[in-house]
Formats: structure tokens, C-alpha cells, sequence
């Protein structure tokens, strides 16, 4: 029988929750651009882009491995916002 057990530190379950929520509010802010909850959406990326920034500092308590997965989180979300990918028209 193979048991796989390990321990989780509950900061880098949190953080990794915060990940997941992160790139969910930023893609939502993508989704929603061109519609009437532009706004919304927005806001909600902007609050996340500002608790993944905070979380990066607190990540770091945790190690390198989670400084270094919460601060590609924020790039990529910072990415996913300002980049525009459509074709030029």
C-alpha cells in the first residue's frame, strides 16, 4: 500500500488559494472587458493584483519556492491585464 503523506504549511495553503483566485480575477477582468460589468471587473483585478502583492511579501516567510510561485503569479496577472493580444484593426 502507497501512502502518500506530507505536511502542509497553512500560510502556503493560503497562498496557493490566493494564486488560483488571482488568475481567476484577472482573466474574469479580460472576460469582461467590452461589456457592462467592464468596471466591475476592473476593480476586482486591481483588489487582487493588490493582495497578490501583498501575499508576495508574506510568501516569503515561506520560503523561496513560494516567494517564487506568488511573484510569477503576479507577473502573469499583470500580464494577463495590460496585455492586448487582438489583432490591430
Amino acid at each position: 500500500m502507497l501512502l502518500l503523506a506530507f505536511a502542509l504549511c497553512p500560510m502556503l495553503t493560503v497562498v496557493g488559494v490566493m494564486l488560483v483566485l488571482g488568475l481567476a480575477a484577472a482573466a474574469a477582468a479580460r472576460l469582461t472587458e467590452g461589456t457592462r460589468h467592464e468596471a466591475q471587473g476592473q476593480w476586482l483585478c486591481l483588489a487582487a493584483l493588490a493582495l497578490m502583492g501583498t501575499a508576495c511579501g508574506f510568501a516569503i516567510q515561506c520560503g523561496p519556492d513560494a516567494a517564487a510561485a506568488a511573484a510569477a503569479t503576479l507577473a502573469v496577472m499583470t500580464l494577463i491585464t495590460v496585455a492586448d493580444f487582438s489583432p490591430a484593426k
